[in-house]
């Protein structure tokens, strides 16, 4: 997948999905949805985020946010 600046991207090999925020390189650079830290992730390694697929990503801040 190549994607599209702003688009929303799940990364297979970590396991997270980010939206895309540039490229470097070989490299897509995602960033938390949520904010945070950027990543790179390798175009093979990323498909369409779907939102099983953002729901298991962001589990933890969903309970800590809800949990309450």
């Amino acid at each position: 997948m190549i994607p599209q600046l702003h688009e929303t991207a799940f990364d297979s090999k970590a396991a997270r999905v980010g939206e895309v925020m540039g490229f470097e390189g070989p490299y897509v650079q995602l960033r938390p949805l949520r904010g945070g830290l950027e990543w790179d992730a390798k175009p093979e390694d990323l498909s369409p985020a779907v939102p099983l697929e953002w729901l298991a990503s962001n589990r933890a801040s969903l309970i800590e946010e809800w949990g309450r």
